[in-house]
């Protein structure tokens, strides 16, 4: 048995190892256009089978990385809440709702009959492969179209306005099925199951309009005279950091009212968007943001069961032309009535890539158990979140350059 000073000083080494090849993984995928986050998950797997064949990780150790990557969700959707821009979003919400019903509908329902009908799985894995797959990764097809200078047209304007109300929809909907899924696992009688659920979900319900009504009035009341506080007695960062301790505690409240951590996160995140005064500690919270969230990607990875990667590989290539599918027939075909046929491709492709939520749903449910997330199922899922978030910038990026994009005109 190893001496707890020097299980300590190999925890540190370790830990400070993640951080510098996370930083290295990130540096070269970004030069030749690729997300990073495909770097931190492939880290992960690399991780993992050391770990097997070295032994690398004790228990200890590795509640010390699942504590490090609750911090990195927390980060994550944190950010995702913080850039939602609520007042835009319900200004933009007729012209999105099109779009986004028929996003949400398309991707979610394909998903989840594929998974329950062709696929086989039973219906709680099935509703988290649904779940997962109206999500979109914001923060890649965001850079895409940033970096073409094309974010401020219309299109680029009503693609930013989609991909966040997917995000924003896809949390909810993680919510509340974490809290039905274990109802629905230990009631297998059809007959009874449905005024449980119905208590259940009024329960959540209940205990979410409590939340948010306390976010909101907090936002509303005490959240800018906080922060203005704080940059009056203290120069930068700290106000940053008095954010993000605020952050972290709404996560805990949300925890102990019975959601998970992320929700709370995301949360909090809305509660400083409002404020324009927040929106400007941004900047300073990427350190923070930048630090811990590989730790999130980088567990996904040592979570993969590689005894069910063979078994993954077939589902994962269903999954992923469902997801291409989902997303190019729910957002393709409604933008197409509205905007034409150019417009309809580059939206489509735009919503393709799953990341960032994705994975939080589905490590969501792996954490409940394999009779929520199988591992195959989770193995499948992370196969089709590195593969969505590979491919898109290589299709996108031509797109982009074939009908460039202006803020006068939708094409």
């Amino acid at each position: 048995m190893i001496p707890t000073e020097q299980a300590l000083i190999l925890l540190i080494l370790l830990i400070g190892l993640i951080v510098v090849l996370a930083l290295l993984a990130k540096a070269g995928l970004e030069r030749i256009g690729l997300p990073a986050l495909v770097g931190y998950i492939v880290l992960g797997l690399l991780l993992h089978v050391a770990d097997q064949r070295l032994q690398l990780f004790s228990a200890g150790e590795r509640e010390v990385l699942e504590f490090l990557a609750n911090i990195g969700i927390i980060s994550l959707l944190f950010r995702v809440g913080l850039e939602s821009k609520l007042n835009e979003l319900v200004h933009q919400l007729r012209r999105a709702s099109v779009i986004l019903l028929g996003d949400i509908l398309v991707s979610g329902l394909l998903g989840f009959f594929t998974a329950y009908g062709l696929l086989k799985l039973s219906l709680i894995p099935s509703l988290f492969v649904g779940t997962a797959m109206t999500a979109t990764s914001v923060g890649i097809t965001v850079s895409l179209w940033r970096e073409a200078q094309a974010i401020n047209s219309p299109n680029g304007e009503l693609m930013l306005d989609v991909a966040e109300m997917d995000d924003i929809s896809a949390v909810i909907m993680m919510a509340l099925l974490l809290a039905v899924a274990p109802v629905l696992q230990s009631n297998p009688d059809a007959t009874a199951i449905a005024p449980l659920l119905a208590q259940t979900a009024g329960t959540f319900c209940l205990k979410a309009i409590v939340f948010g009504a306390s976010c909101f009035l907090f936002s509303r009341y005490v959240e800018r005279s906080l922060t203005q506080f704080f940059q009056r007695i203290e120069a930068p960062p700290d106000p940053t950091i008095m954010v993000t301790g605020i952050g972290l505690i709404t996560a805990a409240f949300a925890g102990l009212l019975g959601f998970s951590v992320a929700i709370g996160a995301f949360f909090a995140g809305l509660v400083f968007s409002r404020d324009p005064d927040a929106i400007k500690l941004d900047a300073s919270f990427d350190t923070f943001y930048e630090t811990f969230v590989p730790f999130f990607f980088v567990g996904i990875g040592l979570k993969v069961d590689l005894s069910a990667i063979s078994a993954a590989l077939g589902l994962g290539v269903i999954l992923l032309i469902v997801a291409v599918l989902g997303k190019m027939v729910g957002v393709a075909v409604p933008t197409l009535m509205m905007s034409g046929g150019a417009s309809a491709i580059l939206l489509g492709v735009s919503m393709v890539p799953r990341a960032e939520i994705t994975m939080i749903v589905m490590q969501h449910g792996l954490q409940l158990g394999d009779w929520a997330v199988p591992p195959q199922v989770f193995s499948a899922m992370v196969l089709v979140s590195a593969a969505t978030t590979i491919m898109v910038p290589l299709v996108l990026r031509p797109l982009l350059q074939r009908w460039p994009q202006t803020s006068e005109r939708y094409l």
